[in-house]
């Protein structure tokens, strides 16, 4: 990946070159550079806020009263983790964080619930029907509220950046369904 980005960048500069627009794409290019410093610090705010958020339900014992909540609809999910409370625990933080649009907040719940999964697995070198099922909602990442995509819109100055909540959402919840939809068949060929 390395070796395409610095391909792109020397075929970017020889050709500002041959056009005669260096002094254009330097000017663009340390422009864009304090953008991305002020979208980056701007963005900051937003996961320091929610992972703040977060922590307090954690230690609350909120998280813990959400877990019970939907650990019935989770084990119709994920049957072979009722005595991983763990695991769920820290699957219904990651699903939390990534409803609201917190990817990266979402990322170390989401690898402490694999391990946990893992530490349980009878075969080591083999995941198991809950681990696919996990991945598989994960990676589809539904969204009630996309935050970071809102505190990129509103940083660029965009009038009306919560108006993508409902589209979001929509396609949001037809790739989550449609990922536990794949995987459940999946599981009767693959076991």
């Amino acid at each position: 990946m390395n070796y395409i980005f610095a391909f792109l960048i020397l075929f970017s500069l020889i050709c500002a070159v041959y056009t005669g627009k260096l002094d254009t794409v330097m000017t663009s290019a340390l422009a864009s550079a304090g953008r991305a410093v002020e979208l980056a610090i701007a963005l900051i705010g937003v996961m320091a806020f929610w992972l703040g958020i977060v922590n307090i339900a954690k230690k609350s014992g909120l998280t813990n009263v959400f877990s019970k909540i939907i650990k019935k609809p989770l084990l119709l999910l994920f049957p072979d983790l009722k005595n991983n409370n763990e695991a769920l625990s820290n699957i219904t933080l990651n699903i939390s964080a990534n409803a609201l649009g917190l990817m990266n907040a979402a990322t170390p719940f989401g690898i402490k619930a694999m391990e946990s999964m893992q530490r349980k697995n009878p075969e080591k070198e083999k995941a198991t029907n809950s681990m696919c099922t996990f991945l598989a909602i994960n990676t589809a990442g539904f969204q009630l509220v996309p935050a970071m995509v809102i505190a990129i819109l509103a940083s660029n100055n965009m009038e009306n950046p919560q108006i993508i909540i409902i589209p979001t959402l929509i396609v949001t919840s037809i790739a989550f369904l449609s990922a536990i939809f794949f995987v459940k068949i999946l599981e009767g060929f693959f076991k």
